[in-house]
C-alpha cells in the first residue's frame, strides 16, 4: 500500500469519527474495496459510557494505521479490564438514556460505595418517553458507576458494578 493511500485511509477515517460526533451517532461501520483483493473494513464507533474509539480491520493483506477518534481519550493502561466481562457487572437491558437521580438536582438513587439490596433502584433509563426503573439484581455493594447522568446507553452495555 502506498503511503498516499494510507494518508487517504486515515482522512477517511477521521471524516468518519466527525460524522458520527456531529450527528450523536454510537457507530458506523463502512466498508470500503479498493479491487477484488483489496479492501478496506473500518468501524468507527463511541461508547459514551466509558471510551471513544476507531478500530480499523483490514481484509486480504491490506494494512491501515488504527487512528482514533479526534478528541477520543486513550484507554487507560490501568483499567484495561473490559467492565462488561466483570461478574458484578449490571448491564443496559435496552436502549435509551441513564439517569441516576429521579429528576435533575435530586439525589442520586445510589453513589459508589452504597449498600443496596436485591431490588433497590440503581438508575432510571428512559426508552421512548417511558422512565423504566432498573433494580440491583443481587445485594451488595456499588464498586463503580460506568455511566453519567444523561447518557445515551446501549443493550447490553455496562451500566455499574455491584460486588
Amino acid at each position: 500500500m502506498t503511503k498516499k493511500s494510507q494518508d487517504s485511509d486515515v482522512a477517511f477515517i477521521q471524516a468518519l469519527a466527525e460524522l458520527l460526533h456531529e450527528n450523536d451517532l454510537t457507530e458506523l461501520q463502512v466498508k470500503r474495496c479498493y479491487g477484488e483483493d483489496d479492501s478496506l473494513n473500518v468501524r468507527v464507533s463511541r461508547a459514551k459510557t466509558v471510551l471513544a474509539s476507531a478500530a480499523v480491520q483490514a481484509a486480504a493483506p491490506v494494512a491501515a494505521p488504527a487512528a482514533p477518534a479526534q478528541g477520543a481519550p486513550s484507554a487507560p493502561a490501568a483499567n484495561s479490564e473490559d467492565p462488561a466481562n466483570h461478574p458484578g457487572a449490571v448491564s443496559s437491558p435496552m436502549v435509551g438514556t441513564a439517569y441516576l437521580a429521579a429528576e435533575p438536582g435530586a439525589a442520586a438513587f445510589v453513589t459508589v460505595g452504597s449498600q443496596v439490596n436485591e431490588g433497590d433502584t440503581l438508575m432510571i433509563i428512559e426508552a421512548m418517553k417511558t422512565m423504566n426503573q432498573i433494580p440491583a439484581p443481587r445485594s451488595g455493594t456499588v464498586k463503580r458507576i460506568l455511566v453519567t447522568d444523561g447518557d445515551a446507553v446501549e443493550y447490553g452495555a455496562p451500566l455499574m458494578i455491584i460486588e
